[in-house]
């Protein structure tokens, strides 16, 4: 199965649907190279890349499907792994990459990109690790070019180690730290790999060189969480305990981070080692400076915040393509609570009371909590409900409304809030309409990032308040725009009657 044939060599990309795979789609697409993903479910990835991208289903573990993957393809990016699945990953990986590299040679594939990860091979390593070098020496075996790369953590918003620090210092005050949390670690910024694995297209190198790869400091996961700590504004407490067994670890990691503990597991018992550059020839071969831990976890927060702006949350569907509710989603830290309704009336009139929201117009539901609210805000040093609105009808860009102010202004497609009151975090208030055969979506969605446990617990507390405010006004809005759109039908009919 393929989407659309590719003129000349191409660029052959697996694991596009990982977290380094899918940014560097991106970077290759912007790059303007001509790119064809492999993934075993294609219908995952359409909906992600451009039209110019070619998709062909295949799976590493299926010798047969990778001949027409490889077809015409003069450099591969290899970014798969196992270690989320059941069993020996170990045994999958060294499969995968044995059919992978033979039908690399036997398509006359000329080059090999794999990432892999840092750690001494003359030394006791995990079996994560141990299983990272083996697919490259796989690779290396089969007589095609291979560029590896190892590196340490990776810092970006969602990627696994990453998440996994976020959801540390967010939640526990008071941290029982294991041994591992000491180890030493060289992490990079997902931008940096990026350049790497970019550069990597079209160096001209001999043989089949291993670059390790890392950013400007050696570090401790310890390290890394008093930093993001320390720029969330979070005051956390580590006592450290060296009874605590990575089978042990793991269970406790998946009690209060998003990881399971199959990956948590796996994940730890590479923590355990050293994973810093001893070889620095990447820095002598490319011309990429990597950012130092700070800058790292900075650049993650603040891109972060651009991807969550850029952000359509009707993109957002079930499977069969229908708009759904949300409770509980999750977008990096970010809590989402959202819902949709249906009316039949156009997008323009559909987006009407939503424009008019707040001040005057009040807020379709819930008045009295709603100036409860402000009156509580305004206690605690806040703006409350008492600035109102510039104008009734119309909205701009950076407009107070009430305790809100407009952060995006789309008509008739999309207004965002953001919460100006006193919270234990940052707050939006996100309306948009999508057209539809016979009418208008309609989908509100409320967004919280909490600053620690006060942030999450004040999340909890009121979200069933939430159930009822946000859904009334849902509901209101809808009323409001059906009652407009009947009331104009019957006076243009009066109109035209005259």
């Amino acid at each position: 199965m393929t989407d659309s044939v590719s003129d000349g060599p191409v660029v052959l990309l697996t694991g596009a649907s990982g977290y380094v795979g899918g940014r560097l789609l991106k970077a290759l697409e912007n790059a303007g190279v001509s790119l064809r993903c492999l993934a075993r479910r294609p219908d995952y990835l359409r909906s992600r890349v451009a039209a110019k991208t070619e998709l062909v289903r295949g799976d590493v573990l299926d010798p047969a499907s990778l001949e027409p993957a490889l077809r015409d393809v003069s450099t591969a990016y290899y970014l798969v792994h196992s270690m989320g699945s059941a069993g020996s990953f170990e045994v999958k990986d060294r499969e995968g990459a044995r059919n992978f590299a033979a039908a690399a040679r036997s398509a006359g594939v000329r080059r090999i990109i794999y990432l892999g990860g840092l750690g001494e091979s003359s030394g006791e390593l995990s079996t994560h690790l141990r299983s990272r070098h083996e697919v490259g020496e796989v690779f290396r075996e089969s007589g095609v070019q291979v560029i590896e790369f190892r590196a340490s953590i990776i810092i970006g918003s969602g990627s696994l180690s990453f998440e996994m620090v976020r959801a540390l210092a967010e939640r526990l005050p008071v941290m029982i730290t294991p041994k591992w949390v000491a180890v030493k670690a060289q992490p990079i910024a997902i931008s940096d790999m990026i350049d790497y694995l970019l550069a990597a297209l079209n160096l001209e190198v001999e043989g089949s060189p291993i670059y390790e790869i890392g950013g400007a400091d050696i570090v401790s996961y310890g390290d890394i969480l008093r930093e993001y700590s320390l720029q969330r504004g979070l005051h956390r407490l580590m006592i450290p305990v060296h009874v605590l067994t990575p089978r042990l670890s793991s269970l406790w990691l998946g009690l209060v981070t998003p990881l399971y503990a199959r990956v948590g597991r796996k994940l730890i018992d590479s923590m355990i080692h050293p994973t810093v550059v001893r070889d620095d020839t990447a820095l002598k071969v490319f011309s990429i400076r990597p950012r130092g831990m700070r800058e790292a976890i900075a650049l993650a927060m603040r891109n972060e915040d651009l991807d969550f702006r850029g952000t359509r949350w009707s993109d957002a569907m079930s499977a069969a393509g229908e708009p759904r509710d949300w409770g509980g989603v999750r977008f990096g830290n970010r809590l989402v609570d959202s819902r949709v309704v249906h009316v039949e009336v156009s997008p323009e009139r559909a987006f009407a009371p939503i424009q008019r929201i707040g001040g005057a117009t009040g807020w379709y539901y819930g008045e009295w909590l709603w100036h409860l609210r402000g009156f509580i805000d305004l206690l605690v040093g806040g703006v409350g409900m008492r600035r109102g609105r510039r104008d009734v009808e119309s909205l701009e860009l950076g407009d107070a409304v009430d305790c809100w102010r407009v952060e995006t202004f789309d008509p008739p497609r999309q207004l965002r809030l953001a919460a100006e009151m006193r919270l234990p975090g940052r707050a939006w208030l996100d309306f948009e309409v999508v057209a539809e055969e016979n009418g208008s979506t309609i989908r509100q969605t409320a967004i919280f990032d909490p600053v620690g446990l006060p942030g999450i617990a004040y999340w909890y507390g009121i979200f069933p308040l939430h159930q009822l405010v946000f859904a009334g006004m849902l509901r209101g809005i809808a009323r409001a725009a059906i009652a407009a759109d009947s009331a104009l039908t019957v006076s243009q009919r009066a109109t035209d009657a005259d």
